[in-house]
């Protein structure tokens, strides 16, 4: 794409994406290794229509998130935005390790190690997925 006509939202917007898509294909294989492995039976909320449609949708509005920081908070925006990201991990794999899927203790724990992994493989395309791309010129020339 030519430099001139991308602007620091679409190209916060866009890395976004394209983490968001690669975030996407990571917990696809992560899902189907694992339900093959383990047997892993419970569908309803873990499947590829709301790993497709969520994820991406979720990281379209992390990117336009990191411009806001990138853009209001300057130099510092940068660091906070990885922080705050770290943060919304941890806070997440608590709140995951606490949920109560079914009454079969081999499920929930299946489930806990799914949905886990899964956020942590986002909070990776997030936290730092992102701001590595987002600086790279090489990813800027070729894929943007």
């Amino acid at each position: 794409m030519n430099s001139s006509y991308l602007t620091t939202f679409s190209k916060a917007l866009l890395t976004g994406v394209f983490a968001g898509i690669s975030a996407t294909f990571i917990c696809i294989i992560y899902n189907v290794i694992f339900r093959d492995e383990t047997s892993y039976q419970l569908f309803n909320l873990i499947n590829v229509s709301s790993l497709i449609f969520g994820v991406n949708i979720a990281f379209m509005l992390i990117g336009v998130i990191y411009y806001w920081f990138i853009k209001y908070l300057k130099r510092s925006g940068e660091m906070i935005y990885i922080g705050v990201f770290v943060l919304i991990t941890i806070i997440g794999i608590i709140k995951t390790s606490g949920i109560q899927r079914t009454d079969d203790q081999v499920a929930n724990v299946q489930f806990h190690h799914l949905f886990i992994a899964m956020i942590i493989i986002w909070s990776l395309a997030a936290s730092v997925g992102i701001p590595v791309m987002f600086h790279s010129k090489r990813f800027e020339e070729h894929v943007l």
